[in-house]
Order: structure tokens, then sequence, then C-alpha cells
């Protein structure tokens, strides 16, 4: 009879482009751009509290930034390209409407395995964690490689008509592009050996037109103007998104005690105030949570790989420690997974 498998994660890394946007440095571009309405100075940090954003090079892919992360991720785990027998890539971000970005991140990779997308706006990553523990634990696959390319500031928009428009494009201010990557491996399953311990996931897609970029798909496949091509939000994303997420994690209550005696909480980050929300109604203790919105943006579904890493490159979490992930994302979902490193 085969032991039990248990998918173990053997490396979580990040690469954030080097060129880095302030808000102020937004507003100028918007004024550049002669919008007839400019956010006037400071409102941008004050509504969101995000200092600035990371931002993609010139002809830079979602698939480069998520070889680039993929390619550190190996190298932590001194795992050659040739030993990863499936590679998911995981953002709500691509390179084309067809092929998955997948095989073009295998290519760059030099990758020879199967390979296919899972997308799910921001929690893109989380929800392939959940699809990699479940190939992995029952045999199907064993060593599983997650990259994620968000290049979510091609969203931005620099013009702006009028103050409603200003409302609804606000949320493409604050994003910012960023690779990861998840390597994951079948370990063996006791009760304190590391690897993936949970994970839990709900949806409300009733509320699904409240963030959208709508080109690209059959609703707007050849727009006549770029409005569909920006992020936009109808009503109150936050309020909604807030709403969902309480009911949903609500329901998670008996996997919250793992939660909170976690070593460190990645919580998906949208604003300063949401974050601080999230911390305050799940009570989760402050200190084992990390603020990384003000400083790196909405990085989208890199945002909790980016978190994890930052705890790990800082000493905040090691080998044996409990962690929990926390996503939220546009649809609306929500959902956690708890690891033990």
């Amino acid at each position: 009879m085969a032991l039990p498998h248990r998918a173990r994660l053997m490396a979580t890394a990040v690469h954030l482009p080097s060129q880095y946007r302030t808000m102020d440095e937004t507003r100028a571009q918007i004024a550049a751009a002669g919008s007839p309405v400019v956010p006037p100075r400071g409102l941008l940090e004050r509504f969101t509290g995000v200092r600035g954003v990371h931002v993609r090079d010139e002809g830079q892919q979602a698939s480069d930034l998520a070889a680039e992360a993929a390619a550190k991720a190996l190298a932590t785990a001194g795992t050659d390209i040739s030993d990863v027998d499936l590679l998911l890539f995981a953002s709500s971000c691509q390179d084309l409407l067809e092929p998955a970005t997948a095989h073009i991140v295998a290519a760059k990779l030099g990758a020879s395995c199967p390979v296919f997308d899972v997308k799910n706006a921001c929690n893109s990553v989380l929800n392939a964690l959940q699809v990699a523990r479940a190939l992995i634990e029952t045999g199907q696959h064993r060593t599983i490689l997650i990259t994620c390319g968000e290049t979510p500031t091609l969203g931005t928009r620099w013009r702006l008509p009028d103050v409603r428009t200003l409302h609804s494009a606000a949320v493409g201010y604050t994003v910012s592009d960023a690779g990861a990557a998840m390597l994951l491996t079948a370990g063996p399953a006791g009760e304190q050996d590391p690897g993936i311990l949970t994970t839990r996931f709900s949806a409300e897609s009733a509320s699904w037109q409240v963030c959208t970029v709508r080109a690209g798909g059959s609703m707007n496949w050849r727009p006549d103007d770029d409005e569909p091509t920006y992020v936009q939000m109808q009503g109150d994303m936050a309020a909604a998104g807030r709403q969902h997420a309480t009911r949903a994690l609500t329901a998670y209550e008996p996997e919250f005690d793992l939660v909170r005696s976690s070593a460190f909480i990645a919580v998906h980050q949208i604003s300063v105030s949401q974050f601080h929300e999230t911390v305050t109604a799940f009570d989760l203790p402050a200190e084992r949570c990390m603020l990384t919105v003000a400083d790196h943006g909405n990085a989208a579904s890199a945002s909790l790989p980016l978190q994890l890493a930052l705890a790990q490159e800082t000493g905040r979490v090691g080998p044996g420690d409990l962690v929990s992930l926390i996503g939220f994302a546009s649809g609306f979902s929500a959902g956690l997974t708890v690891i033990r490193l």
C-alpha cells in the first residue's frame, strides 16, 4: 500500500521589476496625458496608503516576470527544471488569450513537462496551491512549479474625463507588477511533517461586475475605444469584498484556530486601511502579519508569495513554522491555505 503524500513547499521566490513609480509620479503622468481631471497632490496616498508601485520594463511580459521568479525558486531549492513534472501559471494577467501562458513560461525555462493555467483574479496562486496539493496527494505528480506573472499596471487609466471616471479607475493606480513562484514536491504526511495542511475556498459570483477588465473576451473582443482595457470598479469594491470575506471566512472558523496560531499570516492587500480592517475583523495577531501594500502596491495574486518570501528573507519564519495565506479576489472569492514550512 502506497504511503500518503503531503505537498511540501520547497521554495518561494519573487521578482520585482526595477522600475518604481511613486504616487506623485503617477499624478504627474495623469497631468502629462492632458487629463481634464487630475487628483490633488497627496489624494491617492491618503485614500489608499500606497506610496508607490513596481512597473515592468518596456516589452517585459507576464511570462518574463514569472520565469525570473521561477529561476530563483529552483535555485533556492537546488532543483533542476528537468525534475519538475508539472508547471502551472497562476495569475490574473497573461501574455495572450491563446495559448496558455504556462507554455510560454515553460519554453523560457526549458521545461518539457505538462503545463496549464490557473486563473481566478488575485486568488490565482492560492487556487494553484489547492490544485497542486490535490495532484501531489493523489500521486498524479511529484514536483510542481507554480509560476505567476502580474502586469496589472497595463490597465492603468491616464486620461480622466470626469470625477466619476477617477473613482472608477482609482484601483488602477495602486496595482503593481511582480513575478512569483512556489515549488512543491511530495513528502511524508506525518503529523509534524512539513507541507500544506489545509485549504478552504468560497465564492459569491453574483458580484462579478464590481471590478473588471472587459477587453479581450467575447463581451469586448474588439472594443471601439480604450475603455474596456482599463481596470474598472462599479460601486464600492472594498465594501462588497469585505461583506463577502466576512461571510466566507466566518464559515472557516474551525481553521482559524490554526491560522491564529501560525508564526506568520499573509493577507491579500489592496490598501492600507483594508489590511488593518482585515486584521481587526478576524482577530489576527497583528505582530505576525506584514504590511506590504504601502511600499509594494497591490501585487494581485503575487501578493501572498511576496509577503511569505519577505518573511523568510527577514528571518520571521523558518523550517517547522506554521504559515497561513488568506486571499480575497474580485468575482468575489475568498480562501485560505495553512502550510507547515
